[in-house]
């Protein structure tokens, strides 16, 4: 059963750090995890792309909100993903989900395995 697992959401104060864990499990094919990311959805507003990295690991790919503040990586070996998010602002309040596919997207409608998702308040 094929399963992504988040960890680390909760409450911090604007200006603040919380570090997300994903891991994912089950897969017949390890191509399903050649790339794996973060996404968020805030109420009333479409899911959207965070930042994704590939197998590799390397740089990752940005939303340009989230650029100089969030930092992607990941253990290949443990297909793990980690999400460091330092400077957190009132607007990076979501429900945020991890998500695995063959190649590296921020289009969420292009993602089919996801995770249950993981909440983030950023209070002032």
């Amino acid at each position: 059963q094929v399963q992504l697992v988040e960890s680390g959401g909760g409450s911090v104060q604007a200006g603040g750090s919380l570090r997300l864990s994903c891991v994912g499990s089950g897969y017949r094919y390890s191509t399903s995890t050649n790339c794996m990311g973060w996404f968020r959805q805030a109420p009333g507003k479409e899911r959207e792309g965070v930042a994704v990295i590939f197998r590799g690991g390397g740089a990752g790919t940005y939303a340009d909100s989230v650029k100089g503040r969030f930092t992607i990586s990941r253990d290949s070996a443990e297909n793990t993903v980690f999400l460091q998010m330092n400077s957190l602002k009132l607007e990076d309040t979501a429900m945020y989900y991890c998500a695995a596919a063959p190649i590296c997207t921020l289009v969420a409608t292009q993602i089919r395995q996801w995770g249950q998702g993981t909440q983030v308040t950023v209070s002032s």
